[in-house]
């Protein structure tokens, strides 16, 4: 089977205005993100998306469009879309970084091997190692006390038992929402908080001995991004657990990590980490030393999030019982641009168990919402 067209979509999808992202990384009301297809002369077809945000990889949806029409197509073409170790290998020698980019095309591949195989892609990763149903906690912004309240309620109701709150900002603002939602929520659901890089070590424990009678279990990403010391430091000064995750994007970033003793889980994705095999890749290493995973996320549509999806169930060490992670991107969109959504209730998401990703995307649908 060989590659005999890549086409790519920019897409504008709104997020429904109750899911309206704010974090230490600004404000998310609107998702341009590139959707592509790979087709063969198979006449078998797969989907990628790139879910590009420019302040968390510096990836934009015109230059992931860009760098995938000019420079990765033209050495695509005539190559095995189920070969993906020799696709990622092109990807990698081309071009540094561009992880999203790099992500929409192998998971578009995966999802070209899956349907030749007649196979769901976590049967290729090895087998399922959990259910196809996957519970997962709410990523609530950095809301005003009131907007928090209300979300918590309106969360508690709908069966989550783990909310994470959206803090590196204002520290007095973020102490104020973290103890809001605490009191709404009660004292026996889970509460974790993720900071996005937003604060320097010092600001991050001082922050975290103010929010010491709120019973945080987690602490996501409080330091910036590349520095592991800082990261450590906060590990040996606070009793929640940490969570490695804007710092890690690569294999060699978990290493750093782990050498320095800086986390006590690692969040993942196939988007952030440039395919579902690096995901895989650093899953696997991550549990030869001990340290479980969660799966993060960037507010993917359905593509992504099947992505995603596969790799849970297929990945033993993704450890989402434990530490459950965000994979309702869906949910926080005003549309979905496939014709079988991803099945979403509450806190769950499901996957089917169909070949390949397992979606049919509704191609008059990405052209109807693809912008010049």
């Amino acid at each position: 089977m060989k590659i005999t067209a890549i086409k790519t979509y920019p897409v504008r999808i709104p997020l429904k205005p109750e899911r309206r992202m704010i974090s230490a990384l600004g404000k998310h009301d609107v998702s341009n993100y590139l959707v592509l297809r790979i087709e063969t002369d198979a006449g078998i077809e797969g989907a990628g998306e790139a879910t590009v945000l420019c302040r968390w990889s510096g990836e934009t949806v015109w230059g992931a469009q860009a760098i995938v029409d000019r420079v990765f197509t033209p050495l695509l073409i005539g190559q095995d879309p189920c070969d993906i170790e020799t696709i990622n290998q092109i990807l990698d020698r081309t071009s540094q970084g561009n992880w999203f980019a790099k992500s929409a095309l192998e998971m578009a591949c995966w999802d070209i091997k899956g349907k030749a195989a007649a196979q769901p892609v976590y049967e290729l990763l090895g087998g399922a190692v959990r259910s196809r149903s996957i519970k997962c906690r709410f990523s609530m912004g950095a809301y005003s006390l009131e907007r928090a309240q209300r979300r918590t309620q309106e969360l508690v109701a709908a069966g989550f038992t783990t909310i994470k709150v959206k803090v590196g900002t204002n520290p007095d603002e973020d102490v104020a929402r973290v103890k809001m939602v605490r009191e709404t929520m009660g004292p026996d659901l889970e509460l974790t908080i993720d900071a996005n890089s937003g604060w320097d070590a010092a600001t991050a424990i001082a922050a975290m001995k103010r929010m010491s009678d709120y019973n945080v279990a987690l602490f996501e990403q409080p330091t910036p991004r590349g520095d592991f010391a800082a990261l450590a430091e906060v590990r040996r000064a606070i009793e929640p657990e940490i969570m490695a995750d804007d710092i890690c994007f690569d294999l060699a970033d978990a290493k750093e990590c782990i050498r320095n003793e800086a986390c006590d889980v690692i969040n993942v994705y196939p988007g952030k980490n440039g395919g579902i095999s690096k995901t895989a890749a650093i899953v696997s290493y991550a549990a030869e030393h001990g340290i479980p995973c969660s799966i993060g996320s960037n507010l993917e549509l359905d593509i992504a999030s099947a992505a995603m999806c596969h790799a849970v169930v297929g990945c033993p060490n993704m450890n989402i019982e434990q530490y459950p992670g965000d994979i309702l991107g869906p949910e926080y969109h005003e549309i979905s641009i496939v014709k079988n959504p991803l099945k979403i209730e509450g806190p769950v998401i499901t996957i089917p168990d169909s070949p390949g990703l397992g979606i049919e995307v509704d191609w008059g649908l990405v052209e109807a919402h693809a912008v010049d």
